[in-house]
């Protein structure tokens, strides 16, 4: 069973950090470029982070310098620290794996960054 899972999200004030993590089943993991995205109440899904299978990196403009995405072959995990939180981070964060013609996506986990 192909299955993305999301943890580490939580209630968070701002200037903390949160690592989320994604753990893949039922893939060959290392095939697949990996994503964070997240959305916000009203707002359209948009791309936070993203791996390639090879490891290149790209970041959307809002994150960084504050968010890093990695990934652990070995574990089947891509991961997402994210420092210095704003209130404008939270979000519902969703994991993506994609390769060739297949697009999978996790439940998501909720952050929320606020005093």
């Amino acid at each position: 069973q192909v299955q993305l899972v999301e943890s580490g999200g939580g209630l968070v004030q701002p200037g903390e950090s949160l690592r989320l993590s994604c753990a893949a089943s039922g893939v060959i993991f290392s095939f697949y470029a990996m994503g964070w995205y997240r959305q916000a109440p009203g707002k359209q899904r948009e791309l936070v982070a993203g791996i390639s299978s090879g490891g290149k990196t790209n970041y959307a403009d809002s994150v960084k310098g504050r968010f890093t995405i990695s990934r652990d072959n070995a574990k089947d995990t891509v991961y997402l620290q994210m420092n210095s939180l704003k209130p404008e981070d939270t979000a519902n964060y969703y994991c993506n794996a994609a390769y060739r013609n297949y697009n999978i996506w996790g439940q998501g986990t909720q952050v929320t960054v606020s005093s």
